[in-house]
C-alpha cells in the first residue's frame, strides 16, 4: 500500500483486523467461506477501502486493509460485519438463517501499526 491522497488530507492508514465466529464455531466453510470472501471484497470496492490481504479459515478472519479517514475503525468494522451477517443470513435461509447471526462474532481486534 502506498500513500494516498484525498481531498484535503494525505493518509497511510494500515489496519490489521481478526475477528472469529460466535462462540468460535466452524460456520466459515464452503460457500459461506467464499461468500465472505466475495462480500469483503464487494464492501471494499464500494466505499474505496483498499485490501491488501484477506484469509477467511474456518474459525476465523484476517483482513489487512487500508481505508479513507473519512471513515472511522468502527465504522468499517460495522460495515463488514453487517453486511456481510445479513447476507449470509439471507442466502442460507430456512432454519440455517441463524448461521448468519455467527458469521463475525461480537469482538474484533484490531491493530493499527502497519505491519502484517
Amino acid at each position: 500500500m502506498a500513500i494516498r491522497r484525498a481531498s484535503p488530507c494525505v493518509y497511510d492508514t494500515r489496519y490489521h483486523l481478526v475477528w472469529a465466529p460466535k462462540y468460535r464455531k466452524w460456520v466459515l466453510q464452503g460457500a459461506i467461506r467464499q461468500r465472505v470472501r466475495e462480500l469483503f471484497w464487494e464492501i471494499a470496492g464500494h466505499h474505496g477501502f483498499e485490501i491488501e490481504e484477506l484469509e477467511v479459515d474456518k474459525d476465523h478472519v484476517h483482513l489487512f486493509l487500508s481505508f479513507p479517514p473519512k471513515y472511522s475503525i468502527g465504522a468499517v468494522v460495522g460495515l463488514l460485519k453487517a453486511v456481510s451477517a445479513k447476507e449470509i443470513g439471507r442466502v442460507s435461509g430456512g432454519p440455517e438463517a441463524a448461521v448468519g447471526r455467527r458469521v463475525l462474532g461480537r469482538w474484533v481486534f484490531c491493530s493499527d501499526g502497519g505491519t502484517k
